[in-house]
């Protein structure tokens, strides 16, 4: 019976710890992330609060949307469909009263929302820029961040004019993008980190 328990007990320790290894996993990566993000660590977090707080937002007070809400360095980019032109200015001018937010890029489209099959492909895009960003010559994959709304790429990160260049010309010809619209926030060289 002590070694039946013995083994039953190693047996369930090894079950738990399976789950540790993606979890250490995900959190080394994510550190890595951080550690190459041009963004300070209190930038990153409070972009990551932006976001929260604009969901909250969305959920209260404007539930009969599509709106993405994307934070990069306390800048904020609007992404989706309202009805009307009024509902998109509301939006925008209550995410710009979320405390720490620079400037707000509007670029949400009065009309339906859009299908879960556009949604599907939107992500397959950016998925697809993102893999072509990895080893491309002129900047870094973890510079540039990537949003993609019916076949529109959006490109955030802090870059000089080359690599924002150089991300541009990637992400225009990948399959599937129909225009790329840079929400870059440019610096004269490269920070050193």
């Amino acid at each position: 019976m002590k070694r039946f328990l013995m083994v039953a007990g190693l047996v369930a320790s090894a079950i738990t710890l399976q789950g540790c290894f993606p979890i250490a996993a995900v959190g080394v990566g994510a550190t890595a992330l951080v550690v190459d993000d041009r963004r300070s660590t209190g930038f990153y977090v409070e972009d990551e609060n932006i976001e929260w707080k604009a969901r909250s937002i969305l959920i209260d007070r404007f539930k009969d949307t599509h709106v993405n809400v994307t934070s990069f360095n306390l800048g904020v980019l609007l992404t989706g469909e309202v009805s009307d032109e009024k509902m998109k200015a509301d939006i925008a001018e209550a995410i710009r009263k979320v405390g720490s937010v620079k400037n707000v890029t509007n670029e949400l489209t009065v009309g339906g929302k859009s299908s879960l099959a556009a949604r599907s492909n939107d992500a397959l895009i950016t998925t697809n820029v993102k893999a072509r960003f990895i080893g491309a010559k002129g900047f870094s994959s973890n510079h540039v961040k990537v949003v993609t709304e019916a076949g529109v790429v959006y490109l955030m990160g802090i870059v000089t004019k080359e690599e924002g260049d150089a991300a541009t010309e990637v992400a225009r010809t990948t399959s599937g993008v129909s225009r790329v619209i840079k929400v870059f926030e440019y610096v004269d060289k490269a920070p050193k980190r």
